[in-house]
């Protein structure tokens, strides 16, 4: 519930603070004393429209700051942990997750910021959780009562349909969870069938191609000995006679006619065997290599058929790498990145089919679910409409009905709330045909309908603090105290707060705040004034009327307080 409002250069108001009760509290004063400008500044700062104009002359900003407490609001203080706006240490243990700050400011040049438990936020989160604490009735933005959403839980609240509304929610969610994992894999099917497609046939396409692992690196190595035998032959020969056979410049001979040489030397210093043993080596690796290189080319064949057979094979290879755009050798672990993804997509078509399986499951549940929620609240309905008819016609709107259409939505179109749209349609005057609330009611007859719907249903609201401005607009006498008892009785349940310049509803509250308008150095400005018991006499006495309150005014004002205690 709202506990406290702090306003600064707003509009007449250049600074006010108000802490309020629980249950009813009523704000009276003169006409123009400020009242409505309070209403005013509470719905700045619950994420209503702004502009210029509110800032007081000669001010550079608008400021206004609205406390909230919100001990007995779980599912509030779920969303500011969920938006990571909280006000205590994150797990909704604190102490301090009791109490929630609103705070919102205007310029003079019209910017506005918003802050929620000091935490700068767009003005759309700030009115999402506006909506949330409090509703205002009157002629304001505030009027969740014109909201079809907010008529399907009204009826709801009065039909008690809590529990089957939170099943709904939540087989809606995994039902839409199911439906965008089906979506996530699959794409389409035709996509689905397609790739599935495509796979195979770049498989089937790589497997005819019978690829080995090492097989383009050795293809490479013999086309290229292949390519080239003729130049490979001749140089081998040349080598041969360099080392063998030239005349006396064979390498062979001339080393080994050095190592004789050395011999002879060795008998005269034998430092030189290890000199000697060196060219020995080197002889001996000279025939052994002039050996191999002979062996080599007697073996070496030039088979032009193999050539011409590796050199089809080498370009299948390369055409299929360039298909890919990728090296050959990469052909063999792309085949199998390949057959991986096949066996995924098979294994996912199942998985598919399981989870559509589970999709029909859950909204064959929803859907029973659904329609019973429809028949508990076409029953209500007609329970609901009698009642709000009749306390409209005690509220002074002798010629009001209210009916409620439960109109199905379209089959294919599952909702959180269910499968139906709720519609409260209302006439004002016998014999007129009823149409949608949004178009028929004034702020004064809507704040009328609020207060006879708010009666019934509110002990399941959810909305803890309700205001009610120009409630008793056109009403008097023995309505306007109807009105008063059922603003007292509905604040048993939630907040109330009421502006109001009628004695009778006056006197109903619990708490009595008086708005005061006065001029100091050719300034208007306005403060608040929390009435006590004798100033409430003072107070309702001048609001029953007359230039002069009369000590039969005040016994008057006194009776109808004594009434309420």
């Amino acid at each position: 519930m709202l506990v406290h409002l702090t306003v600064r250069d707003f509009a007449i108001v250049e600074q006010l603070a108000l802490s309020i009760e629980a249950g009813m509290t009523v704000m009276t004063g003169e006409t123009g004393a400020g009242k409505s400008i309070l209403v005013d500044a509470l719905s700045l700062a619950l994420g209503e429209r702004a502009s210029s104009g509110i800032v007081r002359a000669g001010c550079a900003r608008a400021e206004v700051s609205a406390v909230f407490d919100i001990s007995r609001q779980p599912t509030v203080q779920q969303w500011l942990l969920e938006q990571e706006l909280d006000n205590g240490g994150g797990d909704g243990s604190d102490a301090d997750d009791a109490e929630c700050i609103l705070q919102r400011s205007v310029t003079a040049d019209s910017r506005t910021r918003a802050r929620i438990n000091g935490r700068p936020v767009p003005v759309q989160t700030l009115r999402e959780l506006g909506d949330r604490l409090v509703d205002i009735h009157g002629q304001h933005a505030h009027q969740s009562l014109l909201k079809g959403n907010s008529q399907r839980d009204i009826i709801d609240a009065y039909a008690g349909n809590d529990a089957v509304r939170r099943k709904i929610a939540r087989l809606y969610t995994e039902w839409k969870a199911k439906n965008e994992e089906i979506n996530h894999r699959t794409g389409s099917v035709e996509d689905h069938d397609a790739r599935l497609e495509w796979l195979r046939f770049q498989v089937e396409e790589l497997h005819n191609l019978n690829l080995s692992s090492d097989e383009p690196n050795s293809l490479d190595e013999e086309h290229r000995r292949l390519g080239h035998a003729t130049e490979i032959t001749g140089a081998c020969h040349a080598i041969l006679d360099k080392i063998e056979n030239e005349p006396e410049n064979a390498a062979l001979p001339r080393v080994e006619a050095s190592v004789r040489l050395l011999g002879g030397l060795c008998t005269y210093d034998e430092r030189l065997n290890e000199v000697q043993t060196l060219f020995d080596t080197a002889t001996i690796h000279l025939k052994e290599g002039a050996e191999a290189l002979r062996q080599y080319v007697g073996n070496l064949e030039v088979d032009e058929e193999r050539l011409r057979w590796i050199e089809s094979r080498l370009a299948a290879i390369h055409d299929m790498a360039r298909k890919h755009r990728i090296p050959p050798t990469e052909l063999i672990a792309f085949l199998e990145q390949l057959e991986q993804e096949i066996t995924q997509l098979e294994q996912n078509a199942t998985l598919v089919a399981t989870l559509h399986d589970e999709r029909v499951e859950l909204e064959r549940q929803y859907r029973e679910l659904a329609l019973g929620l429809r028949d508990e609240r076409i029953r209500a309905s007609a329970e609901f409409s009698n009642e709000v008819t009749a306390n409209l016609q005690q509220l002074g709107m002798p010629g009001g009905r209210i009916e409620v259409g439960i109109s199905p939505l379209d089959d294919a179109h599952l909702t959180q709330t269910g499968l139906d749209e709720v519609t409260f349609n209302v006439s004002m005057n016998p014999g007129q045909p009823t149409k949608p609330l949004a178009q028929v009611a004034s702020g004064g007859e809507l704040s009328r309908i609020a207060l006879a719907i708010q009666v019934l249903v509110s002990e399941g609201g959810v909305i803890p603090t309700l205001i009610f401005d120009e409630v008793d607009s056109g009403i008097g006498g023995r309505v306007a105290e109807i009105v008063g008892k059922h603003l007292r009785q509905l604040g048993q349940a939630r907040q109330v707060l009421c502006i109001t310049h009628l004695p009778q509803v006056a006197s109903q509250a619990n708490h009595h705040v008086k708005v005061q308008k006065y001029v100091e150095n050719d300034s208007t400005k306005t403060h608040l004034i929390p009435l006590a018991q004798a100033k409430r006499v003072q107070e309702i006495a001048r609001m029953l009327g007359g230039m002069e309150i009369t000590d039969k005014t005040l016994a008057h004002a006194r009776e109808m307080l004594g009434d309420t205690q």
